[in-house]
Order: structure tokens, then C-alpha cells, then sequence
């Protein structure tokens, strides 16, 4: 658990299936990192879910539990994104299409190869990929900063000087 909070560190990533190689070694990457993160008992949770390449919010696969999980992280995220200043639009994509069989036009978000957003207790602390003005953050650089702060946690933990009692 993260040293200066009570709340529990929850770490929730998200992956997209059918992934290039290129991106497939990536994602595997992260998930050994948070597994080890987890393992050494830095992290109270890790929950690892499994996306496809896109969501339809109009279709009926949304209104199952998966879809409806998806769609509320999305919105989720976004209000995070806006009290943040930062954005999220080039990462979770809205694109108008056309089934060139019906003719209907719908709107699909395309989601990220990997999405991860940081939880203290019920409190969303940090979504990774974002950006800021020309400053992207990824997945990995969210990772490295939150491997700083919990070494840096421990180590003021491990350094803290305990009083002994008088007798």
C-alpha cells in the first residue's frame, strides 16, 4: 500500500486484444511491471481488462456489463482529463462511420492498445495516456513516476528515526 495514504492503491489497466507484436511486447512489459509492483506489496490491486479496438455506445454489446464498464471508464477518464487540463482526445478517438451494407451512419470510440488509470480508494488519481499542450504522457512514464514515489516512500519509511520511550 502506498506509504503516505490509507486508501488503497488500486491500478487498473486496460489492453486492447489482437494487439501488432510490437505493441503485444509493450503490453507485456507493463503487465510484468505491475505484477511486480503488486508482489512487492506496493500496490493493493492490480485489475487487468481486456477491450477490443473500439465501442459503439449505441449498439447493444454497450448496454451489456462490459460495455457499459468501458463506456463509464471512458467518461470517467474524460472528466479527469478536463480537471486536470489535460486530454485525452487523441487517445480515445469518437469517429462517425458508415456500414457501407445499410448505409447507417454510428459512432465509435476508438480505444488505446493500453489504457491505465491510478486509484486511491474510490479516487481516480492518474490516467496514462494523456497529453498537455505537446507533452505526451504514456503508460510506461506513469509507471516510472509512480516507481519513484513508492521507492522514495519506502525508503523515507525504512530511514524514519522511531522514538524510544523514556523510562
Amino acid at each position: 500500500m502506498s506509504a503516505n495514504t490509507t486508501d488503497p492503491l488500486r491500478l487498473e489497466l486496460y489492453v486492447r486484444t489482437l494487439s501488432p507484436p510490437g505493441a503485444r511486447s509493450r503490453q507485456e512489459a507493463v503487465v510484468d511491471r505491475l505484477q511486480r509492483l503488486e508482489d512487492d506489496d506496493h500496490v493493493d490491486d492490480v485489475f487487468l481488462k481486456v477491450w477490443g479496438k473500439g465501442i459503439d455506445p449505441t449498439t447493444s454489446a454497450a448496454e451489456t456489463e462490459q460495455g457499459q464498464l468501458i463506456l463509464n471508464r471512458i467518461a470517467e477518464f474524460q472528466q479527469w482529463a478536463l480537471a486536470n487540463n489535460t486530454t485525452l482526445d487523441s487517445f480515445y478517438q469518437a469517429r462517425q462511420q458508415s456500414s457501407s451494407i445499410t448505409g447507417e451512419e454510428h459512432r465509435t470510440i476508438v480505444l488505446p492498445k493500453m489504457g491505465l488509470a491510478e486509484y486511491h480508494g474510490d479516487e481516480l488519481k492518474q490516467v496514462a495516456p494523456v497529453a498537455t499542450g505537446d507533452e505526451t504522457y504514456t503508460v510506461s512514464d506513469h509507471l516510472d513516476e509512480l516507481e519513484r514515489r513508492l521507492t522514495r516512500e519506502t525508503t523515507a519509511q525504512a530511514t524514519a528515526v522511531t522514538p524510544v520511550a523514556e523510562e
